[in-house]
């Protein structure tokens, strides 16, 4: 399929912003862009028009490709609640409840056929498919079995984008180290990098840029500012006495999908990201 993966060097770096701002502006330049998050552990979900549940991230991720909302964007969520157990959401549907370990264990061939499904339908239905991963893709000792990262771009098999925040610290030793830990076959998935929530004069990072380039011989497709939002995080646990208790309304602004849209359009080279998203040629 057409498409790229979003992946971070962590949480937290700002792949969830980073796809919502490009289904929007895909959605501008003409594009039938989806959104697409194979597995998410959080408690923030939304009902969708046909009553079922998914994330609030890719909720929003769709009201920002002027979609509407579907589970085949968020096959799955697990929504972690009290004494370690685990809500297990297929397709917009509970169905059970179970302990972290017991959830590879029992529903990891089932997990991996219903991303299949839901991947097979949304290339079906649009020209491209934006994914994001989960977290790292070198948690090493969930790597066997992760089924939000490397796993699932080679399913689709589609480019990597690795992003890093650098509000954080340590954005090189962040992409470096985790290119280390990629195997030789994924690390050549990765076309690109973009350094994320950047504070200040943009134009003083072309040195950092470089370095990156020549040790990691990754073109880096941009350096985008730090961006204020309204946006529900998908991660949040603020609020929350009961986890897995509790969904969302949407609290969206489509003012906001613009200005990050102008933001990624205005610090990312367009050119070469969509020769990547065409799969006409490598981004360098």
């Amino acid at each position: 399929m057409q498409g790229v993966m979003i992946q971070g060097t962590a949480s937290n770096v700002g792949k969830s912003l980073l796809t919502a701002a490009l289904c929007r502006l895909f959605a501008e330049k003409g594009y039938s862009a989806a959104p697409f998050k194979a597995q998410n552990m959080s408690n923030r979900t939304i009902q969708t028009e046909d009553g079922k549940e998914m994330s609030i991230a890719q909720f929003q991720q769709a009201r920002a490709a002027k979609l509407t909302p579907s589970v085949f964007m968020n096959p799955i969520v697990l929504k972690p609640s009290e004494s370690f157990q685990t809500e297990v959401i297929l397709m917009g549907e509970k169905i059970n409840t179970i302990s972290g370990g017991d959830y590879k264990k029992t529903y990891y061939n089932e997990a991996r056929q219903t991303i299949q499904v839901a991947l097979n339908q949304l290339d079906r239905q649009y020209d491209f498919i934006f994914l994001e991963g989960a977290g790292s893709p070198v948690e090493m000792n969930l790597k066997e079995r992760d089924l939000a990262n490397m796993t699932v771009a080679e399913m689709a098999d589609v480019p990597v984008i690795l992003v890093a925040d650098i509000d954080r610290g340590g954005a090189f030793a962040s992409i470096v180290g985790t290119l280390a830990l990629l195997t030789q076959e994924e690390r050549n998935r990765v076309k690109g990098l973009v350094i994320n929530k950047f504070r200040g004069n943009i134009a003083s990072f072309a040195s950092g840029s470089e370095w990156l380039e020549n040790h990691t011989g990754i073109p880096v497709l941009g350096v985008v500012p730090y961006v204020n939002h309204d946006l529900a995080e998908e991660d949040s646990m603020e609020g929350f006495d009961t986890p897995g208790a509790h969904t969302f309304h949407s609290t969206d602004n489509d003012a906001t999908y613009e200005h990050l849209a102008r933001q990624l359009e205005k610090h990312v080279d367009w050119e070469k990201l969509e020769s990547l998203m065409l799969g006409e040629q490598d981004a360098s």
